[in-house]
């Protein structure tokens, strides 16, 4: 289930991290230069995708799933440059609706639909920024989205998710054609407030899902990782789900005990429970945690990730955990509208819901003083480390003096170890977990984890199918 560690941090050396993260100046403390954006037009554009067989059937918001198709887009400029973005669908995570309807393959072959659909679009089409760019096509894309799928109130997600190739190649071909070179520097000047912290190293979340054997979660914790996602939510009546949650919980929980970490001040491993918008009420909630409560878990709760459906108005203020909103939050006002109903930030996650509108969610919470870590879709090593960016730059969340981020392809990917081959830094120090965090060197901020980097394996995959 786990990366083993090349060597293991001693308690020193991670205190050193932690005091050294903590210590690090936010980013207006080293200017990042601003410059007027070039205007780019879209001559070209192009799509493949490569479907990604899981080790077991990956089970979560009720369902399962047996493989994640990885998406390429090219885009090709009136300059000559050209750049891929790569994305990871998943349909499951957008609307389990589709698959209720549908086979596993024919709600993947929807949403690649719907990328295309985008790329055609933006065929003869220039843009400043692509933030710009997916506010201009998003309606549409997302109109689309729902005659394909048939689903009049489809989930915003799904269109977003849809985006993500579209996205990440107009990125890279905005840094391209302005002379770009880092991350830092690729984010907007209105944005950068979000993202201008400089964490030295980032704990990983490793995925508890419905079907993966205790013994692997053992065996996470054991290898050093200390904040263990635990997905809830399973499938069948309200009342069957919580039972099955409970039991879950209590299992996982007894497995860990006695298991310690060098990461927190009490020794204890911490729990992010994630339901996946499965709690259809509050009252559900405040069930579980107080069964958490009765296990001596609820301690070790360090936040609750979106445990309700986006129409769910319910005041969060007075549960004992903190609350992040995920997949409700897809644009700023639903990260404004969250934020108001009491919960505490964000998971952010640019590798399914665009960067572009990433950024914006993240200035919120840096404006509003609220939390953010990074959230996982099980996506490819290429973008774990799009992620990897973000995460490095929020504040810590409270309680760590690490960034948060989970990952958890390393768990389900058949052939995690072949992907990982086609990273343009596979061997890059910064890739590895150790002792469950990244640790995060000046090569990771200056070559900006490699996104800028062609991967050569998925630019060998996608040609121009269309010019304008």
């Amino acid at each position: 289930m786990t990366q083993r560690s090349v060597r293991e941090l001693s308690r020193r050396e991670f205190l050193a991290v932690a005091g050294a993260a903590a210590a690090l100046p936010l980013a207006d403390r080293f200017a990042v230069p601003t410059r007027e954006p070039k205007r780019i037009r879209i001559r070209s554009v192009g799509l493949d995708f490569e479907r990604e067989p899981l080790i077991r059937p990956t089970g979560f918001k009720g369902g399962f799933l047996t493989e994640l198709w990885q998406p390429v887009a090219r885009l090709d400029s009136d300059s000559g440059r050209s750049h891929i973005g790569i994305g990871t669908q998943s349909v499951l995570w957008c609307d389990p609706r589709v698959l209720a309807q549908h086979s596993e393959s024919a709600g993947n072959a929807m949403m690649l639909a719907v990328t295309d659909h985008a790329l055609q679009m933006i065929v003869g089409e220039s843009f400043t920024t692509p933030i710009e760019l997916i506010d201009r096509i998003l309606p549409e894309v997302h109109a689309f989205a729902v005659r394909v799928t048939g689903l009049s109130d489809l989930r915003r997600t799904f269109a977003l998710n849809a985006l993500v190739p579209v996205d990440n190649a107009a990125w890279l071909l905005y840094a391209a054609e302005n002379g770009i070179r880092t991350f830092d520097e690729m984010v907007p000047a209105e944005y950068r407030a979000g993202v201008s912290y400089r964490h030295r190293a980032v704990a990983s979340l490793p995925s508890v899902t419905y079907a993966l054997p205790l013994e692997d979660v053992v065996q996470a914790a054991r290898d050093g990782y200390f904040v263990i996602k635990l997905k809830l939510g399973q499938p069948g009546t309200q009342a069957e789900m919580l039972e099955k949650d409970i039991a879950r919980m209590t299992a996982v929980h007894r497995a860990l005990a006695g298991i310690q970490t060098v990461h927190t001040r009490d020794g204890r491993l911490r729990y992010d429970i994630d339901p996946n918008q499965r709690y259809e009420k509050k009252e559900t909630l405040l069930r579980l945690l107080d069964a958490a409560r009765k296990i001596g878990a609820l301690d070790q709760v360090a936040l609750v990730e979106e445990p309700f459906p986006d129409e769910n108005d319910e005041q969060v203020g007075d549960v004992p955990v903190r609350i992040v909103a995920d997949e409700s939050a897809t644009r700023e006002s639903d990260a404004l509208r969250r934020a108001q109903q009491g919960y505490a930030g964000f998971a952010l996650k640019g590798i399914a819901k665009t960067l572009s509108e990433t950024l914006r969610i993240a200035k919120l919470a840096h404006d509003r003083k609220l939390v953010c870590m990074a959230a996982d879709l099980t996506v490819n090593p290429v973008l774990v480390d799009w992620n990897k960016n973000v995460a490095a730059r929020v504040a810590p969340f409270p309680g760590f003096t690490v960034g948060m981020m989970e990952t958890n392809g390393h768990q389900q990917y058949r052939r995690w170890n072949e992907m990982v081959s086609w990273h343009p830094c596979a061997d890059a120090s910064w890739r590895r977990v150790e002792r469950g965090v990244f640790v995060l060197n000046d090569d990771f901020y200056a070559r900006s984890a490699c996104i800028l980097e062609e991967p050569v394996h998925y630019r060998g995959l996608v040609t121009p199918s269309r010019t304008g």
